[in-house]
């Protein structure tokens, strides 16, 4: 199996050098970048597997950084911010990040949060290549096979979190699903994880799907978790 390529997109040599370290010891091939301009050139070049890119950046920031990137292809992006406002964290979802570390994190944290992200694109693949049937819930059409959403026959577009988050909420449509389940399902994560961070990368990505698909599809259930509607 093929070494996978992280590019580390930080302007803080120390940081940038630290996570670079460790996910070399983890077996990875890194680029390092330390602006924006660089690390759309570098994205570009070497067609990394996962970006871990800070918000923060000389140039242009990590948010604009992100739009160039997924635009040229989907690549799995996890945000290192030093801000975790609510705000902050739904612009970065909104332009194609998969899921974000507030500052200060631990490295075990960072290696493990990157290759979740890396198992959810293999078995993204593996899904594709079975040609499972689309579902329909509601007003709401969800192909696994091509990763294409429809809302009221009009296409939608959803980050890869976004579109397995509601791939997963509509497998069992009206049935509420914990944080803790779709954290397992969706993440990948285990049960170590700590549980103020959990709950708010369920529930930030839950708030911009809303946005895509209709608030009024979601419903809370307030200390449990969420489910799909079937509703037009």
């Amino acid at each position: 199996m093929r070494s996978r390529t992280a590019l580390v997109v930080e302007d803080e040599r120390t940081i940038n050098d630290a996570l670079a370290q460790r996910l070399r010891a983890e077996g990875y091939q890194v680029e390092q970048a330390f602006d924006g301009p660089s690390a759309v050139d570098l994205a570009t070049a070497v067609r990394p597997d996962v970006v871990l890119l800070d918000v923060m950046l000389p140039g242009f920031d990590g948010l604009e950084v992100c739009r160039r990137i997924q635009a040229e292809r989907p690549v799995p992006v996890l945000m290192l911010t030093a801000r975790d406002d609510e705000a902050d964290v739904l612009v970065g979802l909104g332009v194609g990040a998969d899921d974000y570390l507030t500052k200060p994190f631990s490295m075990r944290e960072v290696v493990a949060r990157v290759s979740a992200l890396l198992r959810r694109v293999e078995r993204a693949a593996a899904l594709a290549a079975e040609r499972p049937p689309v579902l329909h819930v509601g007003g709401v059409s969800i192909d696994p096979g091509t990763r294409r959403t429809t809302v009221a026959d009009e296409p939608v577009h959803l980050t890869p979190t976004e579109f397995d988050l509601l791939l997963c909420l509509a497998g069992e449509a009206g049935q509420v699903l914990s944080r803790e389940r779709l954290l397992r399902e969706v993440w990948d994560w285990g049960d170590s994880w700590g549980s103020t961070s959990a709950t708010r990368t369920v529930d930030s990505h839950v708030k911009a799907l809303r946005s895509k698909v209709g608030a009024h599809r979601i419903r809370t259930v307030h200390g449990v978790g969420y489910a799909l509607e079937a509703v037009e």
